[in-house]
Order: C-alpha cells, then sequence, then structure tokens
C-alpha cells in the first residue's frame, strides 16, 4: 500500500490536524489511575487527557501500555496484524524500553480513534506503506521509557532509595539493597505520580530485544492451536450469512429480480437488494450460496467494458506514444542528447491487472443495535472503516463500534479507500433490520470467485521507454512515458495528485536514486470501468520491472558488469550501493554457471528501505523459468526484529515470484476471465526457491520490510532469462512465454 508525506493523507480526509515527525519528543505523556492497574497513554493534540477516564476503570481507550496487578503487560496495538509480524514488532519496541518480560506481554487491537491512535505517517488510523514501525519507533519507545520510569520511582518512593540506584530486567524492579518487586506489584502506585517529561530512551547497545532473533511471535501459538479469531469465526447469537449475487460485468445494472425460487431454499431468511447487488440472507453458508443460485437476474449489460484486455493495450500502447502527457520531470536537453547518442534502446513494456488473491476472502459481520452499527472484520483502515459505514448506516461515526480481527492477509486490498467489505455488510444488515425478525447480526461472505472478479487490481499499466548511450556506454538520454489508471483518482485521496501526475504510477521512475541524464518522464491516466488499488509495493511493481531490465540491457550493450554499471549511476547513493554490493558477494555475482543456469541481478528503493537480489535461474523442461535461488540484501535501518525481516524478504520473494510467472486478471467484455487459484495461480512450495537473507546492521531509523523486497525480484529473473535465453521479456507474466536457452 501507498505511503504519504506526513499529514497528506489526514488533508485529504479532512482529519482534524496533521502530525509532525519533530513534534513527537515535545509532546506529553496522560496517565489513567485505576485500582486494577497502571495505563499509559500517548497524548496527541485536541485529544483529551486520559485521567478524565471515569475512576475505576480498568482501561483508558487512548492507551499504550496496561499494566495488570498480576503483572500481564497488555500492549495496545494501533496496527493491524494481516500476517507481516506488525504486531509482534511494535510490541518489541515498546517492550525493550519498558525492560518488560517478553513472557508476560500480551497484544490487543486499538479502537477507532483517530486522532489517539492514527499513523503519523499519514494522519488516519491505518496500516499500510510499510508504515508500522517506521512510524511508531519514537512514539512506542517514548511510550516504553516513561512507563518504565513511572514504575522506578513508584519503587524509589517506596523503598526510599535514589532511582539512579534501581535497575529493572525482564518484568523485575531490583533495589540497592535486595528489594524486588513484579512491575504488577507497583503499578497502582505508579499511577498515581506525575508523568515525566523528556524520559532518556536506551542506548542501543543496551538493547535485549530490539535487533535478537529469538524474540518469538505473539501470535504464533493462537494461529498454530485455531485459536485466532478471523471474521469467518465470529459466533454471535442469531447470527446469520450473507453472499451477494453481483454484477457479471464490469458497468452492469440490475434490470429486475425474481427471488421466488431463491426464498424456497431451505434456511434462506431474506433476499434484499442492496447497491452491490442483491443479497441472500441465510442460517449458514450452503444455503446462502444455494439460495444466490436460485435467484433469476436480469442484467443491462449495455455499458459493460472494457471490451478487452488486448484493446485497452493496443489503446495504452497508443497513449504511451503520444505526447501530451502529465510530466512528472521535464528536461529540455532529453531530445537533443537522444538524438546524438551512439546507441539507443527502444521498448515497450506490457503490465497486466494484478489480483491481491489474500488467503482469506473479504468478509464483514455487521449488526445495527441499541442505536448504534457494530461491526467484526479485519479492518485494516479504522478511519476510513468508521467513516463509511456510519454513512452507510446513517449514523454519526460515534456510534460506530469496529472490533477488528486478525486478517489472513491483504496486500493493500482490504485498505482501500470505500471500506467495500465493510460497507456491503452494513447495507445488508440495515436492509434486513426493517423486516421481521431482521434486526440480527450478519456475516456477509465473499466466495474466492466474488473476490477475484470484483474489481480492486493493481492497474494494469503500459510504459514506452527510449534511453541513450554514449560512446563509451554512459547513459546519455532517458525518455520515459507511461499509461495506467491513477489509483487516487475518485478517492478521499484524490488532492493527491498533483499537476496531473499521480505519484503511485511514477514511483520508481521518477523520483529514482540514479543519477539518469536529463530524464523526461510523463504520465497518462485513462480511465476504466475497473475499479483500481494499491497492491503489495503499488508502483514499484511495474516501474523497478522497467528501470532494473533497461539498466541491465544498457550495461549488456555498453559491454560492462551489470553491477559495476549500476554502481556508476549510485555514487551519491551509499545505501543503496550497499544492498547491491553485499548481495553481489554473497550471492557470488560473477561466478561461473553450470549449464543452462544464469544469474540476475535488481536492486530498488522503495518505502524508504533498500532491497537488492542476485537471482540463479534455469528452465523447466516446459520452457519456463525456474528460480533456484535467491539472495536478499536489505537494509532497513535498525532490525527490530531480525528474523521478522527475514521472514518478510522470503515471502517478497514467494509473492513477486507468483506474480512474474503467473499473475495476471484477464477482462473480456467488460467480465474477468479468472476467478480462482487454478486459472489465477499463487506459488506453489515446490517452485519457492531457496531464499538467503543478508540485513544491513544499521543504526537508522527503522523503515519498512513488508513491501520492498518485491519489486526487484521479477526483474532479477527477467535480466537472467536474458543471459539463459537471449529474449529480453517485454511482457509479464512470463507464462505467457515460452524460453529456449540460446
Amino acid at each position: 500500500m501507498r505511503i504519504f508525506e506526513d499529514g497528506q493523507l489526514g488533508a485529504a480526509i479532512g482529519a482534524t490536524e496533521a502530525p509532525q515527525r519533530e513534534g513527537l519528543k515535545r509532546r506529553d505523556f496522560l496517565k489513567g489511575g485505576a485500582a486494577t492497574g497502571f495505563a499509559l497513554a500517548l497524548q496527541l493534540p485536541l485529544v483529551a487527557p486520559a485521567s478524565a477516564a471515569p475512576a475505576g476503570a480498568e482501561f483508558v481507550p487512548n492507551a499504550f501500555v496496561h499494566i495488570a496487578p498480576d503483572s500481564t503487560v497488555t500492549f495496545v496495538i494501533k496496527h493491524h496484524e494481516m500476517g507481516q509480524g506488525a504486531t509482534t514488532g511494535l510490541a518489541t519496541i515498546l517492550a525493550e524500553e519498558l525492560d518488560a518480560d517478553w513472557a508476560n506481554v500480551k497484544i490487543e487491537y486499538a479502537p477507532a480513534n483517530t486522532p489517539v491512535y492514527k499513523n503519523l505517517a499519514f494522519g488516519a488510523q491505518g496500516t499500510g506503506g510499510s508504515t508500522s514501525i517506521a512510524n511508531s519507533w519514537p512514539q512506542l519507545r517514548e511510550a516504553g521509557a516513561t512507563t518504565r520510569a513511572m514504575l522506578v520511582s513508584a519503587a524509589a518512593q517506596k523503598w526510599k532509595v535514589a532511582p539512579e540506584q534501581i535497575k529493572v530486567s525482564s518484568g523485575v524492579i531490583s533495589g540497592p539493597a535486595g528489594q524486588s518487586a513484579k512491575f504488577g506489584e507497583l503499578a497502582a502506585a505508579a499511577a498515581k505520580l506525575p508523568v515525566p517529561k523528556n524520559v532518556p530512551l536506551k542506548d542501543p547497545k543496551n538493547f535485549v530485544l530490539v535487533g535478537k532473533q529469538q524474540t518469538r511471535r505473539l501470535d504464533s501459538i493462537a494461529k498454530s492451536t485455531g485459536k485466532a479469531q478471523y471474521t469467518i469465526d465470529v459466533k454471535l447469537p442469531g447470527l446469520l450469512t450473507a453472499v451477494i449475487a453481483r454484477p457479471p460485468a464490469f458497468g452492469a445494472k440490475l434490470k429486475s429480480v425474481d427471488d421466488s425460487a431463491a426464498k424456497a431454499v431451505k434456511g434462506v431468511k431474506f433476499v434484499v437488494k442492496v447497491p452491490e447487488g442483491v443479497a441472500v440472507v441465510a442460517t449458514g453458508m450452503w444455503p446462502a450460496l444455494q439460495g444466490r443460485k436460485a435467484l433469476k437476474l436480469d442484467w443491462d449489460l449495455s455499458a459493460a467494458g472494457p471490451k478487452s484486455t488486448e484493446a485497452m493495450f493496443a489503446d495504452y500502447r497508443k497513449l504511451a506514444s503520444a505526447s501530451g502527457g502529465a510530466s512528472a520531470n521535464r528536461s529540455e536537453q532529453t531530445a537533443a542528447q537522444l538524438q546524438g547518442a551512439a546507441n539507443t534502446i527502444e521498448a515497450v513494456y506490457e503490465f497486466p491487472y494484478l489480483a491481491h488473491a489474500a488467503m482469506e476472502p473479504m468478509n464483514c459481520v455487521a449488526w445495527l443495535h441499541d442505536g448504534i452499527v457494530e461491526t467484526w472484520s479485519g479492518h485494516q483502515f479504522p478511519t476510513f472503516d468508521q467513516q463509511f459505514a456510519a454513512k452507510a448506516a446513517g449514523l454519526p461515526p460515534e456510534k460506530v463500534k469496529l472490533n477488528t480481527l486478525v486478517s489472513g492477509g491483504s496486500f493493500g486490498r482490504r485498505a482501500n479507500s470505500w471500506s467495500d467489505f465493510t460497507v456491503e455488510a452494513v447495507n445488508v444488515a440495515k436492509a434486513i433490520s426493517k423486516l421481521p425478525g431482521g434486526k440480527v447480526p450478519v456475516r456477509v461472505q465473499q466466495t474466492r470467485e466474488d473476490d477475484m472478479r470484483g474489481g480492486l487490481y493493481r492497474p494494469q499499466y503500459v510504459h514506452a521507454v527510449k534511453v541513450g548511450l554514449a560512446k563509451d556506454g554512459k547513459l546519455a538520454g532517458w525518455q520515459h512515458s507511461i499509461v495506467g489508471q491513477s489509483i487516487m483518482a475518485g478517492t478521499p485521496m484524490a488532492s493527491l495528485i498533483k499537476d496531473g501526475v499521480d505519484e503511485t504510477s511514477v514511483e520508481g521512475v521518477w523520483p529514482t536514486p540514479y543519477a539518469l541524464p536529463s530524464p523526461s518522464v510523463e504520465l497518462h491516466s485513462p480511465t476504466q470501468a475497473v475499479r483500481p488499488l494499491w497492491w503489495r509495493s503499488v508502483g514499484h511493481t511495474h516501474t523497478a520491472f522497467v528501470m532494473e531490465t533497461l539498466l541491465d540491457e544498457a550495461a549488456t550493450l555498453a559491454k560492462q558488469d551489470a553491477v559495476a554499471y549500476r554502481l556508476a549511476l549510485l555514487e551519491k547513493q551509499p545505501r543503496m550501493a550497499g544492498v547491491l554490493k553485499l548481495a553481489a558477494d554473497k550471492g557470488g555475482w560473477g561466478k561461473k554457471m553450470p549449464k543452462g543456469k544464469a544469474q540476475g541481478v535488481a536492486v530498488h528503493f522503495s518505502f524508504n528501505t533498500y532491497v537488492a537480489q542476485v537471482v540463479e535461474v534455469s528452465l523447466k523442461p516446459d520452457g519456463q523459468p525456474r528460480v533456484e535461488r535467491v539472495t536478499v540484501a536489505v537494509d532497513c535501518g535498525v532490525p527490530v526484529n531480525p528474523d521478522q525481516i527475514k521472514a518478510q524478504m522470503e515471502g517478497c520473494v514467494g509473492f513477486g515470484l507468483a506474480a512474474a510467472l503467473y499473475g495476471e486478471i484477464e477482462i473480456e467484455n467488460g467480465a474477468v476471465k479468472q476467478s480462482n487459484y487454478h486459472d489465477y495461480k499463487v506459488l506453489r512450495i515446490q517452485d519457492m526457491p531457496v531464499v538467503d537473507v543478508h540485513i544491513v546492521n544499521s543504526q537508522e531509523a527503522p523503515t519498512g520490510v513488508g513491501e520492498p523486497g518485491v519489486p526487484p525480484l521479477a526483474p532479477a529473473v527477467a535480466n537472467a532469462l536474458a543471459k539463459l535465453t537471449g529474449e529480453r521479456v517485454r511482457r509479464l507474466p512470463f507464462a505467457r512465454h515460452t524460453f529456449k536457452s540460446a
């Protein structure tokens, strides 16, 4: 998902204020005292003091830390867990500064409360853009350190010693004369103390959790024992299940419905029209599906479109060759330098729509009761979900209660800015609440086919590029045209489009860490009936492929080593050059490869993280590539959880490889051809390469790892294939091609 500069998203959706990172250290902490424990919260502007909470309240909604009398430490996590390990990483930061006992740490999701729990990277409460650790690093360190200081002060008062004489380790506070107390024993006393300001943070050399491999994931046991609760596991009194008959093509409109046969299916309780289509509500999934199957629907397909994927590509190619696009960067010297170049490379690249294909299809439970609407789902973006659920229910946002559950993947799908899966559940709940016996909770469950065919894809793109080389092989000009739908247009973030340029369409091309000579980059953003959405690593998914394969091709034309050629363009980018050198070294770049195998390399900067990959590729008997090994080097600043970073790099490789090998959503007469994993393939275990991950030991502020490992994979494989076969891939996925060794 996309990351925005400070306050951009908050301003775009009407947030009350935009936070500034520079002000983090100046913000006060507030306490909420209770006889049952101790809670601490970080004050953000315009937030009422936690001490205003009712006396005796066990939990203050804006608290990050809660310590119970039994010394259990509960961390309230403002970011969503979708398998990426964010909750563990954030808890690690808190536990490190608090010196908590990891065995006594628990986590719970923060309630929907944008002013308190907003993402400091973009001013709204949400998870995306690989920002969870990055935006929380200073905030949660201060929260943990301040909690620790208050516990120490309480101990010092109790034992009548100086705070400097007290030590804290693994949830135990020790005094100079052998005194000892667990956190819970001092929690009530600590809650009565004033909150200190400007508490010093730990010296990184004293970290015992951050940067250590042994920190276990907090959700592993629940997930491996089946105790983790997903939306499909929600059980409520009277809960019904609904599926929706949706338009068969983009732009189709419902003309009429005959629901008599559907209502006759045993278990079907209601059939209601909703903005998304026709909902069949039943006592379970099977009768709901059977009822939907029995519906007789008449659709108006006169406005269905697009005509086809190939027609779109043809239109996009024409646009890419035309002038008049929005300028992301323009140089007056580009044309002259290209005209005077000793050699030129001209290439047109084509990228298909891509589905998110998360393991858990979209779903949500909604219930209108007691003047409120309550939902249960994987709410990745509570600010949006609360706002749009309120609008759908006809209630003010404060009358919306979101219960956030763990998600079975997202890759951007659950973070859409109109909250489709939440809104449709509210729409169904509202529709049945007007009928006798309908004031009950309802779970709207999409099938895999609903999710796969419903839109919300990484947009289809075409790039047309002309690159000039001087006689010495150095770059001498770069002209780049990009065509693809804007993800921001028509959303609450449309105001972020500047001078016609949606930066999510051009990121990775411009700006670029490479020292390109006289680059000109323009963008055409056609509209389609297909609704686009950010997809894991967003624009970098296609721009990295173009940049890294073209640079490889330029190096080949210049008869220079591909790594050395890149390094010459990265003289002012030491961190990017550093991961490239590290991956090349650890991956044995340039070693003699056995017959039938080749190496490829790519490096990319996205979400403030640097990732380089060296791959080893061979060909299967069917002419498809087999990626045997991937060596990854990553610089993400301070490595909070090295094991999680390694896991995310491995996951990025598998995710990126699946898209490169097979990923493609095709459209014909407005309808999507693909429907499930049999024709929209994800990577199988037998095709997963060996992945070696090397993490740069950095003291820079931590940055994200959930997305930056995806962009380099496909171009690295394409570069290896070019060596192996002599063929340059201009259209993805690789499955469209049959390769032969040169």
